[in-house]
């Protein structure tokens, strides 16, 4: 006797209530893990990517070919809006757009055709393709913006939530990868850096992998919709003094430590903010340098405007993998992270 027929798979392998979603960034760490779990889910993905010709410094690093198996690829300049429509898009009805699409740098201009512009590209070509539902990664810190590429992702979420699409607005605490820059200094020997006493900011990491599956599980999960959705992974928050604890223990050495005063960066964006007058290019590090003390002394937790404090239990947690579990794999050698632009050590 033959089995009966499963009414969620269709002739073609696919899922009855899959849906057709364009993924936009999906090269970047976030991007493929979030595309490979939508694949997972059975959903068709099509995937708007830079083509490698065009982009040979990360070609040697991402073949999306290699990295995104399964996916339909498709390639353009997604800051160009013909591109978006013509190479992108190309007149076909699409269910849903799931972008991971983030600025490499985060400075003023960087942000602006990124986080802002190219998105509303997206967001237009998205209603003219039938899409009902659009999620977006955006990220904790929009909490208290006083950066360019903050305000950019907040100016577009707000285009995002009044445009009548269905949206979940994702805004994840820190990454893994974001937290590994200082591996390779304490295998040879030296200090972890921590600003001031290393307490001075906490945050829930998270996985690529179990951010993927939180973000491909907001077109089903209707307890997500039209939501701002802030998300840590599983466990207690940790501050950079006990990532160093971590680390050190893993390697069963006496923790060390090398204390950078924040005072410090005051400092560096003070000279280089002043010396832009005469040489403007230095207004992008200086740029970069406010990036980087916000980073050091903002926790990327829920923020309580009631107590004027992060708050720890207010952050939602998703997933299984740990920070402890990537550092032992990254020391073990059976992972490595590229941190590209976002490396701060």
């Amino acid at each position: 006797m033959n089995p009966l027929p499963n009414p969620f798979i269709e002739a073609e392998g696919r899922s009855a209530n899959a849906l057709r979603v364009l993924v936009l960034g999906a090269t970047g760490t976030i991007g493929r893990a979030t595309a490979l779990a939508l694949l997972r889910r059975g959903h068709e993905v099509v995937c708007f990517v830079r083509d490698p010709a065009a982009n040979k410094r990360r070609a040697v690093l991402v073949d999306p070919v290699r990295v995104l198996p399964g996916a339909t690829l498709r390639f353009g300049e997604v800051s160009d809006l013909q591109s978006l429509t013509n190479d992108g898009f190309c007149g076909e009805r699409f269910d849903a757009v799931v972008s991971c699409l983030a600025s490499r740098t985060g400075v003023p201009a960087d942000a602006w055709a990124i986080d802002y512009q190219a998105h509303l590209h997206a967001l237009e070509c998205a209603k003219r393709a039938g899409v009902t539902q659009m999620v977006l990664l955006s990220a904790i810190c929009v909490q208290k913006p006083i950066l360019a590429f903050q305000k950019a992702k907040l100016a577009f979420e707000a285009e995002l939530i009044g445009s009548g699409l269905r949206y979940s607005i994702v805004r994840p605490t820190a990454f893994f990868k974001s937290l590994s820059g200082q591996i390779e200094r304490v295998k040879s020997g030296k200090p972890f850096l921590v600003f001031g006493d290393g307490t001075l900011t906490a945050c829930k990491p998270i996985s690529d992998a179990d951010l993927g599956d939180y973000i491909a599980d907001c077109l089903v999960d209707q307890s997500r919709w039209n939501r701002v959705l802030p998300i840590g992974g599983p466990g207690k928050a940790m501050t950079p003094r006990e990532q160093a604890e971590e680390l050190f223990h893993q390697m069963d050495r006496p923790t060390k430590l090398r204390h950078v005063p924040v005072a410090m960066l005051d400092v560096i964006i003070a000279v280089l903010t002043a010396a832009s007058k005469l040489l403007p290019a230095l207004a992008v590090k200086a740029e970069l340098a406010r990036i980087g003390r916000y980073y050091a002394t903002e926790s990327m937790l829920v923020w309580n405007p009631h107590t004027d404090q992060y708050s720890a239990d207010e952050t939602p947690s998703t997933g299984t993998e740990t920070l402890a579990s990537h550092y032992a794999a990254m020391l073990s050698g059976s992972v490595s992270v590229d941190r590209g632009d976002h490396a701060v050590f």
